[in-house]
């Protein structure tokens, strides 16, 4: 899949930021603006994350895993999700917007593990992969800049995004549990309604 271009990328972390803006101060979900790059209605996978700042705690962090709708409406579904409805955390305040730092991910397709599980470690790699798990009705996902932020190995991320899905850290070694790797693009504001947005291509 075709990376997008900073600019397009710092479209829509500014659409996300005026999306939960909008939201919150107005009860408003906005639509996409007429300007929004033809690009942008591709169907692709996105996560909207929200980190206090300058702390880097999370926030706020939901998204779409599979690309099911264009990425513009994704996105700012997305980024009222995070703001509002991640199960985790108690719905953002208009007032904490002045210290919370907006992130997009936009994601490729998941792709399947079809390796037995004592391979799975092999198959991944921290610092390019994000992983889904599925195990009968429990699922859980970390995005690809998750395990750089904690300093986990293959096997440490494994096990953590099986906890993430409410499973034993060891249920990747579980061949009924279904592995998925893809990759993300991520876009960042430097710091709370910069100008300013980094891209960070993880290789």
């Amino acid at each position: 899949m075709e990376l997008l271009t900073l600019k397009e990328g710092k479209f829509l972390v500014k659409l996300a930021r005026k999306t939960i803006e909008d939201y919150l101060n107005f009860g408003i979900k906005i639509d996409p603006p007429e300007n929004t790059p033809s690009r942008l209605f591709e169907e692709r996978g996105v996560f909207v994350t929200l980190k206090r700042y300058p702390s880097m705690e999370l926030r706020g962090c939901i998204g779409y895993p599979e690309p099911v709708m264009p990425l513009v409406f994704a996105t700012i579904d997305a980024a009222i999700s995070a703001a509002t409805r991640d199960p985790r955390f108690y719905p953002v305040r208009p007032e904490e917007l002045r210290d919370i730092l907006v992130e997009v991910t936009v994601l490729t397709p998941p792709e399947p593990l079809d390796v037995p599980p004592e391979r799975l470690p092999e198959e991944i790699k921290v610092g390019r992969d994000g992983l889904i798990v599925r195990c009968g009705l429990a699922s859980g996902l970390l995005l690809p800049q998750v395990p750089i932020e904690w300093g986990w190995s293959e096997e440490e991320f494994l096990s953590q995004t099986c906890v993430k899905a409410g499973l034993p850290p060891n249920c990747w070694l579980d061949p009924r549990c279904q592995f998925y790797r893809f990759q993300g693009q991520i876009f960042t504001e430097v710091e709370p309604f910069s100008e300013v947005v980094e891209e960070k291509i993880i290789k």
